[in-house]
């Protein structure tokens, strides 16, 4: 691998999140004694391995410039979009002229604050040389069901079954073409590996840890805040 490979981080946090009944995003509500957001962010610094880390906040966000975070000198702002995949790209274009084709972004979402610095660090290592890159994820220990109109049609193989999650690793200049791929074609994109998926690529799965949960819920802030305790 040579030595000028950087590595960026991207956090989409343009999003307002409506399942959490809240006056504000979820990426903005308190944990412990800082936000959400800033929690994620912390982490992801604490990895010590990103050359920059381009946040995609919505242009009508009051919150964003209030906290310190945002005045931090590795922290790039990018315009957020409507969609995740349109917040990515935006993130993305905001690091051209920095970022080189040939070097890794690690996409995080901005409401898993409770992502460990070694698995960011096993996510690196264990990709690095890898062709196309990957994601950290969760096998499934549950029963999966596919179902039709609240009825159970069949029974889904869950060791062929893994939860994604976030950071999801790849380079720089592929994901930006198969972001821009996908918008153009009007595809539907959840998450970057979808991206690749749909242009036959096979990203990398690198198991991560339980905890590194996604704050969708009120209920889930609870469980976040258990498991930065146990830290």
């Amino acid at each position: 691998m040579s030595e000028s490979v950087n590595f960026w981080g991207v956090v989409p946090a343009a999003g307002v999140g409506k399942r959490m009944q809240s006056d504000r995003p979820k990426q903005y509500l308190l944990l412990g004694d800082q936000t959400v957001i800033e929690q994620t962010l912390f982490q992801l610094l604490e990895a010590n391995c990103f050359a920059g880390i381009a946040v995609a906040i919505s242009s009508e966000d009051p919150y964003w410039p209030t906290l310190p975070c945002s005045q931090q000198e590795k922290i790039i702002r990018a315009e957020g979009g409507r969609e995740r995949a349109d917040s990515v790209l935006s993130a993305l274009n905001a690091l051209v002229g920095k970022a080189s084709d040939n070097d890794w972004v690690l996409v995080h979402d901005a409401a898993r604050p409770c992502i460990k610095v070694a698995d960011i660090h096993r996510l690196i290592n264990t990709l690095k040389s890898d062709p196309v890159g990957g994601i950290l994820a969760l096998p499934s220990h549950d029963t999966l069901k596919n179902v039709m109109q609240g009825q159970i049609v069949d029974s889904v193989d869950r060791n062929r079954v893994w939860r994604a999650l976030t950071p999801q690793m790849f380079r720089y200049g592929v994901l930006k073409k198969v972001l821009q791929l996908a918008a153009e074609k009007g595809q539907v994109v959840t998450d970057e590996a979808s991206a690749f998926e749909l242009n036959g690529l096979q990203p990398k799965i690198v198991e991560g840890q339980p905890g590194n949960i996604k704050i969708t819920r009120p209920e889930d802030l609870i469980l976040a805040k258990f498991y930065m305790e146990q830290e």
